[in-house]
């Protein structure tokens, strides 16, 4: 433990497992009070025993829906009780539908919509006024190299026009947080080895291989290079960083 976050108190969304969980204990293990949520109860309670066994602090509620307005705002005020106040907010949190346009039903676009980017601005929202109160603080929001590119190996246009979404919000963040000294930035991982991905990559007749091929470093992301990004962005070491968009790829966004 190095203490690039001592003293600070971070909200972090999605903490049950993947980028959240690896995000949550990193933040523990530099000295945040981390509070985080989730929609299953078991695996967010894991998380948490994982990061007070390393000798972190770590709280979490369980479980939340953040797509709802009385959701983010019940869950960030408690988590501002908890913490004393708010210094960081990671919006990591999100669930997908896929399928092809001629495929997809509006209601899995909208399903896409509410929990990719509804959500991020519903937990923003609520937890600005922190922000504010604190004297500034730091915003990373989680998008995706699929913002930017079509993805060959399967259908992601929601996922990707969510995405894109996250990222323009995030712009427009940077400009309404400047005044009050709030920092607001982005990463945008590619393919990332997480509890649901996993499957995919491991079954030989899937597209892992071909997905690979386009990764210049021709390795999987993990979720803790992922962690690794959005610690930078939410310590003081990045207090002149804000409207960055950190690829967290392999290099995989300059292949064409």
């Amino acid at each position: 433990m190095t203490g690039r976050l001592a003293g600070k108190v971070a909200l972090v969304t999605g903490t049950g497992g993947g980028i959240g969980r690896a995000t949550a204990l990193a933040f523990a293990r530099e000295g945040a009070h981390v509070i985080g949520c989730d929609l299953d109860p078991a695996t967010s309670e894991e998380t948490v025993a994982l990061a007070r066994d390393a000798g972190g602090r770590m709280d979490a509620i369980a479980p939340v829906d953040l797509a709802t307005p009385d959701g983010a705002s019940a869950w960030v005020d408690a988590a501002a009780a908890l913490g004393g106040g708010v210094d960081i907010l990671v919006n990591n949190a999100s669930a997908i539908r896929f399928g092809a346009i001629d495929v997809l039903s509006y209601e899995d676009w909208s399903f896409t919509m509410r929990n990719e980017l509804d959500i991020v601005f519903l937990v923003t929202r609520a937890a600005w006024p922190y922000l504010i109160t604190r004297g500034g603080g730091s915003v990373v929001n989680i998008g995706s190299i699929s913002a930017s590119r079509g993805a060959w190996f399967m259908p992601q246009n929601a996922h990707g026009a969510a995405k894109g979404g996250v990222l323009a919000l995030t712009n427009h963040l940077v400009v309404e947080g400047g005044p009050h000294r709030i920092r607001v930035n982005a990463v945008s991982p590619a393919m990332t080895q997480t509890p649901h991905t996993t499957p995919m990559l491991e079954d030989p007749d899937g597209p892992a291989e071909q997905i690979l091929s386009r990764v210049p470093l021709r390795k999987w992301g993990q979720a803790e290079d992922v962690a690794n990004a959005i610690l930078f962005l939410a310590s003081d070491e990045a207090s002149h960083v804000s409207g960055a968009n950190i690829p967290v790829d392999g290099g995989a966004a300059v292949v064409g």
